[in-house]
């Protein structure tokens, strides 16, 4: 069986980066991917220069297409299953869904992470009416009256002031959550309006939503809003792989992609375990590349 420079795993903006940077550098790659990015269920990918306001598949399939251009660099639709490593980590066995097993000298990480929502309703308006991140969607939200729904106080806070640059009619649902009376009166002040009830269910049609409907039997109409949801990496690949996680859930690195594991590298999101741009996910999957390239080399001149 051929030995593979690099598996890069996941084909969002981190992958595909990655995958673009080793292909430049003639290095033998495979890009793994399922199709289950995040933003799946937006309708446009945004703040990206040059690519503002794309589609998130078209901008995928771009990506994809100018991979083709170098023929060291492999596209596989499967899911990764298992890895297995060697003594000492200088070879890794690839397994995946399409029952193909692929070996290799480098892993890059970049399966990135998946929201959790506090109330699964949510789930079917996020991407269309409901959003998480305002620098993505903030401007096509703006001077709308807008619901901000988190059930903790930082990120209700948070997540409130960074909105309020976008629009100064907004209503803020805890979930029950009581908050602080300075929270309070810092949202007060601003004439912005609390709701401290416990939400039942958010109703609405086809992904739209029209009003949110509380414990008690009252409903506060609101057709856009933003909501703090939870993440979590959506495989066990780091910790199959035995990468040092630092207690707040971010894997520890060198600042360039090297995890603490010799020949394992990660990129965007998987990394921190946190939401980020696409530009800054395709920057850190770029670092990473160059890594794995700059380790090969030194390894094999």
């Amino acid at each position: 069986m051929d030995v593979l420079d690099c598996i890069i795993i996941g084909s969002g903006p981190a992958g595909l980066s990655a995958s673009l940077v080793l292909g430049r550098a003639r290095r033998e790659i495979v890009l793994f991917d399922d199709k289950t990015n995040r933003n799946r269920v937006t309708d446009e990918a945004r703040g990206f220069i040059t690519r503002d306001r794309t589609n998130p598949q078209e901008f995928r399939e771009m990506g994809l297409q100018e991979l083709d251009n170098y023929p060291s660099v492999s596209y596989v639709n499967a899911t990764v299953t298992e890895i297995i490593k060697d003594t000492d980590n200088e070879r890794f066995t690839v397994k995946a869904s399409n029952k193909q097993e692929y070996v290799t000298e480098k892993i890059i990480l970049a399966t990135g992470i998946q929201e959790v929502f506090f109330i699964p309703s949510i789930r079917n308006y996020y991407g269309k009416s409901l959003f998480s991140c305002p620098y993505c969607d903030g401007w096509e939200q703006r001077d709308k009256p807008l619901v901000v729904i988190a059930e903790k106080e930082d990120h209700v806070m948070h997540l409130t002031k960074l909105i309020y640059n976008w629009s100064k009619d907004l209503v803020v649902l805890t979930n029950g959550l009581k908050l602080s009376k300075e929270a309070v009166s810092q949202l007060e002040r601003r004439k912005i309006k609390i709701i401290e009830d416990q939400i039942k269910t958010l109703i609405g049609n086809d992904g739209y939503l029209e009003k949110i409907e509380f414990e008690s039997g009252e409903t506060v109409k609101r057709s856009y809003g933003f909501v703090a949801p939870t993440y979590y990496r959506p495989n066990k690949l780091v910790e199959m792989l035995g990468c040092e996680i630092h207690e707040n859930g971010k894997v520890i690195t060198d600042g360039v992609g090297r995890t603490s594991e010799k020949n394992v590298y990660i990129a965007g999101e998987t990394e921190t375990a946190r939401p980020s741009s696409l530009m800054i996910s395709a920057a850190r999957g770029n670092k990473a590349a160059v890594s794995v390239n700059v380790d090969l080399t030194e390894e094999r001149f």
